[in-house]
């Protein structure tokens, strides 16, 4: 409780026009100390008493710890004032201590003034009430077919209980947010998806218009927006509500803000190669070339393709990130420094 204290009044000063050199590397001290741990990214572990002795700035742990705050300050430096879209699912969403720690990371990006939206998935939950309610539902290529009574659960499920707890906790580790359905103010504009290999989907949704004015507007005022991905028809399908992929929203509201970056949170370490060792860093052409050699197969596919399409829209650059990996978002954001590259160790970094 004393260390979460400390780093929420450091990230309060530094969120001030007139923060200091010394308050931004006294953050990214406690930072390291406190939020970061043991990351591989990051400077070597110290347990809370030794972190709490004079002898924290021994020779040999003084450089390290140094070095890392630069890291950090860099990043932060970076990205102020710049956004970042996140697609917040799997893993992270049911476990509640990574559902903490998300929200805090949420929170302390906010405070260092960057711009932060979250858009969620929750298949687990639709599932859950889907089979409460006795609904049933099938996935035909990867994608659930979404009739109108499944589209009418999976709308219950994630405007209602799932998008306000998340925008609640994050109001609660200290941040601002503001939960929205797609289909408010005509956030996401969709038109019926068709599936390529001719399955009927039923009403899943493509994009074709983000309502970029609102999330600007909710964004200058310090407010994360927290999306869940239930989009609305057009024209006269205006009042038909379409069931959109979350990764899917997330690259294409990434895309038209133009982010500085992209984080797709996953179940998985990051593209792996064929000896099974993590890729840090990959380009859209890398990319193309493993999947035709088949190093990247099956349902990597769609995640490396999320990645690419929003970086072909402009986004500065996108994440596939291991989000079992606790901090897992304040750790690819700000473990690069000013390049913003990620840590290298918590998935894989996707650039054109």
């Amino acid at each position: 409780i004393e260390t979460r204290l400390l780093i929420h009044s450091f990230i309060h000063q530094l969120a001030q026009p007139q923060a200091s050199t010394r308050t931004v590397m006294k953050l990214s001290l406690i930072l390291v100390s406190s939020l970061i741990g043991a990351s591989a990214a990051f400077a070597p572990s110290l347990t809370a008493t030794t972190a709490r002795r004079s002898s924290l700035f021994a020779a040999d742990e003084a450089d390290s710890f140094s070095d890392a705050a630069k890291t950090i300050s860099d990043a932060a430096a970076s990205l102020k004032g710049k956004t970042v879209v996140v697609k917040y699912g799997g893993n992270a969403m049911t476990s509640p201590e990574l559902k903490a720690g998300f929200c805090e990371d949420v929170a302390t990006l906010q405070n260092l003034g960057i711009r932060v939206v979250v858009v969620h998935g929750g298949g687990p939950q639709i599932n859950a009430m889907l089979e409460k309610v006795g609904v049933e539902s099938r996935f035909e290529g990867g994608m659930r077919v979404s009739s109108p009574e499944v589209v009418e659960v999976a709308e219950m499920v994630l405007c209602g209980s799932v998008n306000k707890e998340i925008a609640s906790t994050i109001c609660s580790a200290g941040g601002r947010a503001l939960g929205l359905s797609g289909r408010d103010d005509s956030l996401l504009q969709c038109v019926k998806k068709i599936n390529k290999d001719g399955y009927d989907l039923g009403f899943v949704g493509e994009v074709e218009t983000v309502n970029t004015e609102l999330l600007n507007s909710l964004l200058d005022m310090g407010i994360t927006p927290v999306i869940s991905p239930i989009g609305t028809g057009m024209g006269d399908e205006k009042d038909i509500a379409y069931n959109v992929n979350a990764d899917v929203a997330a690259g294409r509201i990434a895309g038209e803000l133009k982010a500085a970056r992209a984080l797709f949170l996953t179940d998985i370490a990051g593209v792996l190669d064929k000896q099974m060792e993590l890729l840090p860093n990959l380009s859209c052409d890398d990319v193309d070339g493993l999947i035709e050699d088949e190093t990247i197969t099956g349902g990597m596919i769609p995640k490396v393709s999320y990645a690419t399409s929003a970086v072909k829209l402009g986004v500065g650059g996108a994440f596939i990130t291991d989000g079992r990996v606790p901090h897992a978002l304040v750790k690819e954001v700000l473990a690069g420094g000013a390049a913003g590259t990620g840590s290298g160790a918590g998935g894989t970094f996707v650039s054109l």
